[in-house]
């Protein structure tokens, strides 16, 4: 099973921070955010790693290489100015992930997610076509994505909603219908999935920030500080 980070977002929320630096870049807790998921991911027993990149993708390769310190294989899929949105980055790199399941994970979040729990799924034969990670509701999000029954990820009902983590495991046949070079968001796929009942979730209690303004960096870099 491989994983793949998604980077390639200018992050204009994030603006003058991510004028000469990429978000996934920003400083947290003394290391980068992305490094966090490096470090999580090697630790969960990941070694085959993929990430886009557009905006200022050239500082992100020469900051993690190909990853050997980590105890991972990185392969980057570059993508033009603007980038091609969640599922036409993802599709675009369909060459580089494989047959198997894909772990992808977005790399503006911050969590402390078991992102061994699904290798470990999926080394015992886990099939799906497409399964997220939701969380509680964050502040500055308070509707939500979805609602969920059971294990399946429906549409948001207006009574309980859930937010989706940035966190979801992809057939690559998930994919199957969208051009390489499109620019396509992920949200048109999950909607057909849940129009078919396919779409599966799991929710998760543990520390989760998505990292989308200076003032939500500031925070999380202080409270890691103070960890």
């Amino acid at each position: 099973m491989k994983a793949f980070i998604l980077a390639a977002g200018r992050g204009e929320r994030m603006r003058p921070l991510t004028d000469h630096t990429p978000k996934p870049l920003l400083v947290a807790g003394g290391k980068p955010l992305i490094v966090w998921h490096l470090e999580r991911l090697a630790a969960a027993g990941f070694r085959e790693l993929v990430i886009n990149h557009a905006h200022l993708g050239s500082l992100i390769e020469q900051t993690l290489g190909d990853g050997s310190q980590w105890g991972l294989h990185i392969q980057y899929s570059p993508e033009p100015p603007g980038a091609l949105e969640t599922a036409g980055g993802i599709a675009t790199a369909l060459p580089l992930l494989g047959d198997a399941p894909i772990l992808v994970v977005n790399g503006d979040v911050y969590c402390d997610f078991d992102f061994g729990r699904f290798f470990r799924l999926t080394a015992e034969g886990w099939k799906l076509q497409a399964h997220l990670v939701m969380v509680a509701n964050p502040a500055h999000h308070t509707g939500g994505d979805f609602s969920m029954d059971g294990e399946r990820v429906v549409v948001a009902n207006g009574e309980q909603t859930f937010t989706y983590a940035g966190i979801g495991v992809f057939s690559p046949s998930f994919f199957a219908g969208v051009q390489p070079g499109t620019v396509m968001k992920l949200r048109p796929l999950l909607d057909d999935a849940i129009r078919l009942g396919t779409l599966t979730g799991e929710r998760f209690a543990g520390r989760w920030v998505d990292v989308g303004t200076p003032q939500r960096l500031a925070e999380l870099d202080q409270e890691l500080k103070n960890a």
